[in-house]
């Protein structure tokens, strides 16, 4: 299962993150606070081990927070071993550079077939391709695991001015406009939409397997 969240994890999302802890099948969620290295990412951390202790489940931080990280085979292993990772922070073009090609996001690529992954903000929206350039608001290339599909994460804190640009250069591909609080699930029966988000520019993307699965 994927879990793609427009923001307000670890205070907002009770409902469905009791759903994918049950679809997990666990009790522990590793947090990747990648997108947050250069801004205290312990913090993200610490907030999910208070959120996710009020749903009696326990979270613990894996520090994936350089390139040499996601090379590292004790993280890599770590991710294999888990049934649930989520992916936060605030910096989707560190967690692109970060990633990109490296055995740790093979790995969080293969635990959706497993378990359930998921990324918030800024996070889910590199994790897809293309993504909002963060510099600017125009779209380049993110991390791919959805093709076709770019998000527009917190769109509370846009201006419409900012919105309309972005929206305008919606060309060829899916944009989905995501508050806090909102949610897109992949799971085998395909997309599910939760909450107030908005669709541009064609349907969801029908999602191909992997090479290799």
């Amino acid at each position: 299962m994927l879990a793609l969240v427009g923001g307000g994890e670890f205070c907002a999302t009770a409902d469905l993150d009791r759903r994918l802890l049950a679809a997990a099948a666990t009790d522990r969620v590793v947090v990747l606070p990648t997108g947050d290295a250069f801004e205290h990412p312990q913090r993200a951390v610490d907030r999910a081990v208070e959120w996710f202790a009020g749903l009696g489940a326990t979270a613990v931080g894996l520090d994936v927070l350089r390139r040499t990280d996601a090379l590292d085979a004790a993280n890599v292993a770590a991710i294999d071993a888990a049934n649930f990772v989520y992916l936060v922070g605030d910096s989707p073009m560190h967690l692109r550079s970060v990633m990109r090609d490296t055995p740790t996001w093979e790995a969080l690529a293969r635990l959706e077939e497993r378990g359930v992954l998921a990324a918030a903000g800024s996070s889910a929206a590199a994790i897809c391709d293309p993504m909002v350039d963060s510099r600017g608001g125009a779209f380049t290339l993110g991390l791919g695991l959805v093709g076709g599909m770019a998000l527009i994460t917190q769109s509370e804190t846009w201006s419409a001015d900012r919105l309309k640009r972005t929206l305008d250069l919606v060309k060829g591909f899916t944009a989905v406009t995501m508050p806090s609080g909102s949610a897109l699930v992949h799971t085998p029966d395909g997309w599910e939409t939760i909450g107030d988000l908005t669709i541009s520019g064609g349907a969801l993307p029908t999602r191909q397997p992997r090479p290799g699965r």
